[in-house]
């Protein structure tokens, strides 16, 4: 089977690793000059890491686990708790470097898959097989096009009308510590508008972001984190003076506008499937896109490894109807939680604090348990 994927980034390289299991003819095609990670730290939870081991891929991820603080939730700007999470409902939760975990695939796909890079997608065809790049290559004879190429995918409007992105309200920074930085709890923060997040890496350095709603004319520098956070509990203080302000990154926070009516195409010569932000792209909220891209690539090569020659059709509305519905539930909640997490009245803050502080924290962990129970297809 020939494939291409378009796009180099999680959801692709886990995809291309997958499918040159199977024994695949696969070319990735990356817009970019050259294949690197960006952003700054990932968490990985359970059901990523299921998903990267059944791909053959959990040794990117062996050297991410993490000192666990013994408590994690989230807190009031002076600190006080609304909500704490049990340490075994986070127990199989890895945090690390964007690039670390980048390159660790590129590896992984060397000497196995094909990777073009400096042209992105300009065409496709699926009937016809063919994929046209930007620099004018035509590549042919495609059995499979797997669009892994983001929030702005051209290959999803090959599939569905596509129903572009949606600010959602509120930017975001995020960056890792440049020093080592002890903390004693992890989690959330989250006051009028703004929130503040940290998860330890392995080695005692830390990511963090922070949020907040409709910021302006804010800036993207550490200084107007600075600012919109002085006062908050500490060790926030210490991470932002740990951090080196070129490591920071500022990004108004999108997703896709509504939810796709499928993630393939068929009934040609030749397939089309969406995985990942191409897919499916949700706020950050519950820490899910990456690890539902994962799941999205282990999926697929579930489905296509059990279908057998001539079941390509087959497979991929297997495919779909077991990720459309889980990627879509999901988007939604982390909507939500992103919603009410930056409110800003004064009013309906204090009903949401309310509210956290009256949830047991069972329900909390068991809410954190339910998302990350998945098991990729037998075969």
């Amino acid at each position: 089977m020939r494939v291409v994927v378009v796009g180099a980034g999680i959801a692709g390289l886990c995809t291309a690793a997958g499918l040159t299991s199977t024994g695949a003819d696969v070319t990735v095609v990356e817009r970019a000059p050259e294949v690197r990670g960006g952003g700054a730290g990932l968490s990985i939870f359970a059901n990523g890491v299921r998903a990267l081991e059944s791909l053959g891929l959990g040794w990117v991820i062996d050297d991410a686990v993490a000192p666990t603080p013994p408590t994690s939730g989230t807190r009031t700007p002076d600190g006080r708790w609304l909500g704490r999470f049990d340490p075994s409902s986070l127990a199989g939760m890895r945090v690390v470097r964007r690039t670390d975990l980048h390159a660790a695939l590129l590896r992984a796909v060397d000497g196995v898959a094909d990777i073009r890079t400096g042209s992105g997608v300009e065409d496709i065809v699926p009937g016809n097989g063919l994929v046209r790049l930007a620099d004018g290559t035509m590549i042919g004879d495609c059995d499979l096009i797997v669009g892994a190429d983001g929030l702005r995918s051209r290959v999803r409007a090959a599939i569905v009308a596509d129903p572009g992105v949606r600010r959602s309200g509120y930017s975001a920074w995020r960056a890792v510590t440049s020093t080592p930085v002890m903390v004693a709890a992890a989690g959330e923060t989250t006051g009028r508008g703004a929130r503040f997040g940290m998860a330890p890496l392995p080695d005692g350095h830390v990511y963090w972001f922070a949020s907040v709603s409709d910021p302006g004319d804010g800036t993207p520098g550490i200084d107007e984190v600075r600012q919109r956070f002085s006062g908050w509990h500490q060790p926030i203080g210490e991470l932002l003076d740990a951090t080196d302000p070129a490591a920071v990154g500022y990004l108004p926070i999108e997703e896709l506008a509504a939810p796709l009516p499928t993630f393939v195409g068929t009934g040609g010569p030749c397939g089309c499937v969406l995985v990942g932000d191409a897919a499916h792209a949700m706020t950050p909220n519950l820490g899910q896109g990456a690890n539902q891209a994962m799941e999205d690539a282990a999926t697929l090569v579930a489905v296509l490894r059990r279908s057998g020659p001539g079941g390509l059709d087959d497979a991929l509305r297997a495919y779909d109807g077991l990720r459309r519905p889980r990627t879509q539930r999901i988007a939604r909640q982390a909507s939500m939680i992103g919603r009410v997490g930056q409110m800003s009245a004064g009013p309906a803050v204090w009903a949401r604090d309310l509210a956290l502080r009256l949830t047991p924290d069972a329900v909390l962990n068991a809410q954190m348990r339910r998302l990350q129970r998945w098991q990729p297809p037998e075969v």
